[in-house]
């Protein structure tokens, strides 16, 4: 079992930056993708970006692409999310998930591709 537990969220007035960390702990030799999805107030949860573990695959949604970057360290089991020029859009609770598989391009991008989820992490932007 994994157990992930997410930081580093917090306010910012649009177009600056915070960087979101998901610690994970446990059978982490197991987690093989490890994505974000974020919820807004209302709305469903929504993929945001992925990451594999053994090769830095990376997937991203097309609003975020060229703003926020995921990166991970094995070694610290630590996967983060680079939030550059935030919008107040941005606004959501940021969910951490990872799954042991080999995700297809759909399954990256849907929550039931995920079996283990963190509790979030609220991130607020400012206009």
């Amino acid at each position: 079992q994994v157990q992930l537990v997410e930081s580093g969220g917090g306010l910012v007035q649009a177009g600056g930056s915070l960087r979101l960390s998901c610690a994970m702990s446990g059978r982490t030799s197991e987690v093989y993708t490890m994505a974000w999805f974020c919820q807004g107030p209302g709305e469903e949860r929504e993929f945001v970006a992925a990451i594999s573990r053994s090769d830095d695959t990376t997937d991203y949604r097309d609003s975020v692409r060229g703003r926020f970057t995921i990166s991970r360290d094995n070694a610290e089991n630590t996967v983060y999310l680079q939030m550059n020029s935030l919008k107040p859009e941005d606004t959501a609770v940021y969910f951490c998930a990872t799954s042991p598989l080999v995700l297809s391009a759909e399954l990256t991008s849907s929550e039931t591709g995920y079996s283990t989820w963190g509790q979030g992490t609220q991130v607020t932007v400012s206009s």
